[in-house]
């Protein structure tokens, strides 16, 4: 078998990855239960700090009690809590969710708006929030930057930036546009399954001879 090309840069490195990783994750998908843009919305603002499987318990009941933005615009926030609160950081949340519906209401007639500028004016949304929703509910452009994407970027040298916003901007030079959402879903899996922050699994990693962190990943942060 011929060996395979190291790439010499960044811009190489980052197609290269995405290459290897879409044969690894084919069908890579946001682990959020969601029917719509709605829903989405809700689940992202409750992941913050927070597994997808304990949000994933929890929206069901939040979703029957609050099934649009006009019946969550105007709950309680005491009820809101009482169903998000094994979330963590339930008050805070309680607020963003109430605030984001009061929002969607007022400002975007009950509908989530497809900008990222208009997406960024909701409480409790962020950049990262705002291309999960662009990219997993409208198929539009968008790289949410979590731990794990800033975290393999580093260690794979895409990037040098720490900062989650530059990350986003660096691969996005490096990748179209329509790549961007599922770059972001699969790097995220490849971090939960391979990749681990304090023991990854260099001998099993389909990336190990491009990374230049293999082997000694344990201190790249």
């Amino acid at each position: 078998m011929a060996a395979r090309r190291r790439p010499n840069n960044a811009a190489a490195r980052t197609a290269e990855v995405a290459r290897r990783l879409a044969l690894s994750y084919p069908g890579a998908e946001c682990e959020l239960v969601h029917r719509n843009p709605y829903e989405l919305l809700a689940a992202t603002i409750l992941s913050a700090q927070c597994t997808d499987v304990r949000v994933n318990m929890v929206t069901p009941d939040l979703f029957a009690a609050y099934p649009d933005p006009e019946s969550l615009a105007v709950a309680e926030p005491a009820s809101v809590e009482k169903l998000i609160r094994s979330t963590g950081f339930y008050q805070s949340k309680a607020r963003n969710l109430i605030g984001m519906a009061r929002v969607l209401v007022e400002r975007f007639d009950g509908e989530v708006p497809t900008d990222l500028d208009d997406l960024v004016t909701l409480p409790g949304v962020g950049r990262k929030t705002g291309n999960v929703v662009r990219s997993v509910a409208f198929d539009l452009p968008g790289l949410p930057v979590d731990t794990h994407v800033g975290r393999l970027s580093r260690r794979l040298g895409l990037t040098r930036e720490t900062d989650p916003v530059k990350v986003e901007l660096d691969l996005n030079r490096y990748l179209p546009g329509e790549e961007w959402g599922r770059f972001s879903l699969r790097l995220i899996l490849h971090g939960r399954r391979v990749c681990d922050a304090r023991r990854p699994r260099c001998d099993e990693c389909e990336l190990a001879d491009i990374c230049p962190s293999a082997g000694k990943a344990r201190s790249a942060k």
